[in-house]
């Protein structure tokens, strides 16, 4: 394919229609696209971040979590205790949009859980960095 401006030449068109059989009449031709005008995107006022203010994000808790076979589930009933992989007192990871963004510690406030934050994590690989140096269970 013509590498400099991207457009398939009228010998490579020929080349991808040949054999086409009976369609004969089929005209395959390169797509040419308008030249857009202006900005196509709408950028916000430089430094304000207010713009992001009522996005939307979900937020979750994860206390830990277990591998159970079907079975296992199969039998659970009222009073059945489910073993998590976290000890007592660790703390709980928050995630945003599916992405463990801080750890904090569980609480009460009223009569509802809450999750007091105890550390905003800096990055992936920051995550990443304590997994790998978190001892087995």
């Amino acid at each position: 394919m013509a590498e400099s401006n991207s457009r398939l030449t009228a010998e490579e068109l020929e080349a991808l229609t040949h054999g086409l059989g009976d369609h004969a009449d089929v005209e395959a031709r390169p797509v040419e696209f308008a030249e857009l005008q202006g900005s196509v995107v709408a950028k916000p006022p430089s430094g304000s971040m207010d713009f992001l203010w009522d996005v939307p994000m979900e937020v979750e808790v994860v206390l830990g979590s277990s591998s159970l076979s079907v079975q296992d589930v199969l039998e659970m009933g009222p009073g059945s205790v489910v073993e998590l992989d976290r000890a007592y007192g660790e703390p709980v990871d928050v995630y945003l949009n599916g992405r463990v963004v801080a750890r904090g510690e569980v609480v009460i406030v009223g009569e509802q859980f809450g999750v007091k934050i105890t550390e905003i994590l800096a990055s992936v690989k920051e995550l990443a960095l304590r997994e790998a140096q978190a001892p087995e269970h």
